[in-house]
């Protein structure tokens, strides 16, 4: 939903001017694969209804100020020196932005910045990338920068590697520059390429939930990331034409524990999940085209299980919420095909999940959040979203 009024207010308000250019993008929540990116594997993406709007004015000296008036809190940094600091926290993305444009030889000047989110960065939901892709498209504007989409997502590169010296995960960049309303995006990690795939269940309900549980690192995911385990799972390809992205994984036990077995048991059950994630994409991205919720729903909870009994990022918070959720049709038991579906999404270790349902379950939904904070002290977020249009200049 745009604000562009109560956007111009906060920024004239600080700085005493109304901003030159404003832009938007969507928050986000990867359904499947978000954890696989750097074996080349494959991400099923959503951007949602959740806007963050960047607004800018230039300046006459080369100040760069910083506001975000839901946190009540003002940055400053000077465009000569502008440097990573931990206590500036969200300004930091609008910074890596700055600094990747002019790292580019792209000419910048001081800047006014208004931040305005009523989603705050710390829930996740692709707020934070958000902010540095409504950044990169507002700063293109305002200083009238001529560079293809290829030269913005470099720009955003440079900021993420050598600035925030994160890792630059495209699967977030593609969903919040490219997605469109009613679909949603599959990463091809491997090809550096997105797809579109149109969502077909508009009789659903989509829950995405801050379940407020706070993210404590079980194990460092970092350890997975070796490049003699990529070789591994590179064994492991099967060519195979008539699947989505020309391949998948071997599904011959023998043959997977043979090449698996030069690992550790905990390394050979994640990378066992991020083979399984592929799976799973594959699966869900068919079941889209066909609209077939039921299997689209088993590969979104063979997904959580994976996530919860392979690589470990789930918590018990997170797992009695989805177990509700599966628990809103009463004889799913019975059934072949469930009407509900559920899954952690982000960094794990805490905070969100994602669920499909009735719209006629939405009340017991509440019922079981409400209850949730009863027995577990956190009182969670939840908000009903849509697949959206990426960023976009909003006209003031």
């Amino acid at each position: 939903m745009e604000c562009i009024e109560q956007v111009n207010d906060a920024h004239k308000s600080e700085y005493e001017v109304l901003p030159d250019v404003t832009a938007a993008a969507p928050g986000r929540f990867h359904l499947i694969g978000e954890h696989s990116w750097f074996f080349k594997d494959k991400t099923l993406s959503m951007a949602i209804n959740l806007l963050v709007h960047v607004a800018v004015s230039k300046r006459s000296d080369f100040a760069l100020k910083f506001y975000f008036p839901q946190l009540g809190e003002k940055k400053r940094a000077n465009l000569s020196s502008i440097k990573f600091r931990r206590e500036d926290r969200w300004a930091n993305a609008v910074k890596a932005i700055i600094y990747g444009y002019a790292s580019g030889g792209f000419e910048m000047g001081g800047v006014n910045v208004t931040v305005y989110s009523d989603i705050l960065p710390s829930a996740g939901f692709g707020i934070t990338t958000a902010i540095k892709v409504a950044s990169a498209i507002a700063l293109k504007k305002l200083f009238n920068i001529k560079c293809s989409d290829a030269e913005l997502l470099q720009v955003i590169e440079r900021g993420n590697k050598l600035f925030l010296e994160t890792g630059n995960y495209i699967a977030d960049n593609f969903s919040a520059l490219f997605s469109k309303a009613g679909k949603l995006l599959v990463t091809d990690h491997a090809r550096a390429s997105f797809d579109y795939i149109d969502y077909p269940f508009k009789d659903k309900l989509i829950m995405l939930t801050d379940a407020r549980v706070p993210r404590i690192s079980v194990w460092n995911e970092t350890s997975i990331y070796e490049p003699q385990n990529a070789l591994l799972l590179g064994e492991l390809h099967e060519l195979k034409k008539s699947v989505y992205g020309g391949w998948k994984y071997e599904s011959n036990v023998t043959d997977v524990n043979e090449v698996l077995s030069v690992v550790s048991e905990d390394t050979r059950r994640r990378l066992l999940c991020i083979m399984r994630e592929h799976g799973d994409v594959l699966n869900a991205r068919e079941a889209l085209k066909k609209n077939d919720f039921g299997a689209f729903a088993r590969a979104i909870n063979h997904s959580h299980e994976s996530m919860k009994e392979l690589f470990e990022i789930s918590c018990p918070e997170i797992d009695w919420i989805l177990k509700r959720v599966g628990e809103l049709e009463p004889n799913l038991e019975q059934l072949s095909n469930p009407v509900t579906c559920g899954r952690i999404t982000g960094k794990g270790f805490g905070r969100c999940l994602y669920a499909f349902m009735r719209r006629t379950d939405e009340k017991k939904f509440k019922e079981k959040l409400n209850e949730y904070e009863r027995i577990f002290g956190f009182h969670p977020s939840t908000y009903e979203v849509l697949p959206s249009d990426g960023a976009h200049i909003v006209k003031n």
